[in-house]
């Protein structure tokens, strides 16, 4: 757009300088070549007063001499008899000649002045006693163009300059205009994002304020309807706890069984999905984009906060978290509910007294935090919301692989060396 608007102020700019400058350059050379002819014209004359003067040939010839020696105007003298005084010129026959000699002298008619070769011609018949003779005189090139060329360079030079002041304000006006719009395509892509706290800035010309504002109110609309919509999921998971509560009182009522441990199982299974589905619509739409943290700090909080059910089950949990800080571009709650999902996962799909490793390491520009189990493993597909070969909803992984994603990586899920799963998560290391 900006290139736009300065090829057209351009264009604009140097057809009106043109326009301008062929006229008066044509005017300049107009007034160079009257000028030129009134020098002409006045050396012309004083030769014609010169010889009216004059009453021999000698004194003729002593004329003509001086006047070549005087300036660079010519003049020449020819004889009625088609002798020349002077220098002959090379079209002594010329037919100004015979129109000039033919005049009747006394009149104004008897002068004529023609252009010849870049110069100019003044043929001047003058009697002298009883013959007339014809004064001819030469205007040089140089004389009929000077002033030109220096007149021509300052107009030439005026109209570049006027072409770059205008193009440094069509600049000026170019930067205004599209910086605005700029703002907006930006404002767009950081929506298109999931940055739902971006707004466009309502300046420029006032169509380009008025997208702008359209814009800002349809972002505040769907922040609104998204923070609604989990308000709602939120609203419906915590109904959910009081028939889930009783639900589970009458299956722990069961008579101890297969049955029952299995409906014991679906319970816990369920509650999980619900508490799940809690955490996610109490995550929200924010309005800035989350801080980053120290993921080793809050790896290490969260591996002293699990460590006390592994104890209870009698598992092995081992913790290595490096001395110095992990920066990631991941809020601390955020990764914090990450690492309780995969944390979380090992105590629910694995039995109890299996062991599993907790790491933290910084390694060619990211940040690695892995969770590895001595369990069965994990089976292929299941890190998608809803899917799980596993008996829950796979909620869990999903929200790792986003929480991963935002932090500029990824959630990979592989084998330990145990054989049994080992799910790592990768972000940006930022600082």
């Amino acid at each position: 757009m900006r290139v736009r608007l300065l090829a057209l102020a351009a264009a604009t700019t140097s057809l009106v300088v043109v326009a301008f400058i062929v006229p008066l350059f044509f005017l300049i050379r107009s007034l160079a070549r009257e000028n030129a002819l009134n020098r002409g014209l006045l050396d012309s004359q004083q030769v014609v007063a010169a010889i009216q003067g004059t009453t021999t040939l000698d004194g003729l010839r002593h004329l003509v001499s001086a006047d070549q020696s005087a300036n660079a105007i010519s003049s020449s003298i020819w004889l009625d008899d088609g002798t020349w005084v002077g220098p002959v010129p090379p079209d002594a026959g010329s037919p100004s000649l015979v129109l000039a000699h033919g005049t009747p002298v006394g009149t104004n008619a008897r002068q004529v002045n023609v252009a010849y070769r870049g110069g100019l011609e003044i043929w001047n018949p003058v009697a002298w006693g009883s013959r007339t003779l014809v004064v001819r005189t030469f205007v040089p090139p140089s004389i009929v163009q000077r002033g030109v060329l220096p007149a021509t360079l300052v107009l030439v030079g005026t109209g570049a300059v006027l072409l770059i002041v205008a193009m440094l304000v069509a600049d000026r006006l170019a930067r205004r205009t599209a910086a605005p719009v700029i703002a907006l395509a930006e404002t767009a892509h950081r929506l298109s994002d999931g940055e739902l706290h971006a707004r466009a800035p309502v300046t420029g010309f006032r169509e380009v304020a008025a997208v702008g504002s359209a814009l800002n109110r349809l972002a505040q609309r769907i922040t609104e309807l998204l923070d609604a919509e989990r308000e709602q999921v939120a609203d419906l998971s915590h109904r959910l706890r009081t028939p889930l509560a009783a639900l589970r009182l009458a299956a722990e009522g069961l008579p101890a069984s297969p049955e029952a441990t299995r409906v014991l199982e679906q319970v816990d299974a369920l509650e999980r999905a619900v508490g799940d589905v809690i955490r996610e619509a109490r995550r929200g739409v924010r309005a800035v984009p989350a801080a980053g943290c120290d993921a080793a700090e809050v790896v290490r909080q969260r591996a002293a906060f699990w460590s006390v059910l592994a104890e209870d089950q009698k598992r092995r949990m081992d913790v290595y978290v490096p001395d110095g800080p992990c920066p990631v571009a991941v809020g601390p709650e955020d990764l914090a509910a990450a690492v309780d999902a995969l944390l979380e996962n090992v105590f629910a799909h694995t039995p109890e007294g299996v062991g599993m490793c907790v790491t933290v390491e910084r390694l060619d520009g990211q940040v690695r935090v892995e969770v590895a189990d001595e369990g069965p493993g994990i089976p292929d597909g299941v890190v998608h919301r809803g899917r799980s070969g596993t008996g829950s909803t796979g909620l869990g992984l999903d929200i790792a692989r986003r929480t991963a994603e935002s932090g500029g990586g990824e959630l990979r899920i592989g084998r330990s060396p145990s054989g049994g799963a080992a799910v790592r998560l990768s972000f940006r290391a930022v600082g």
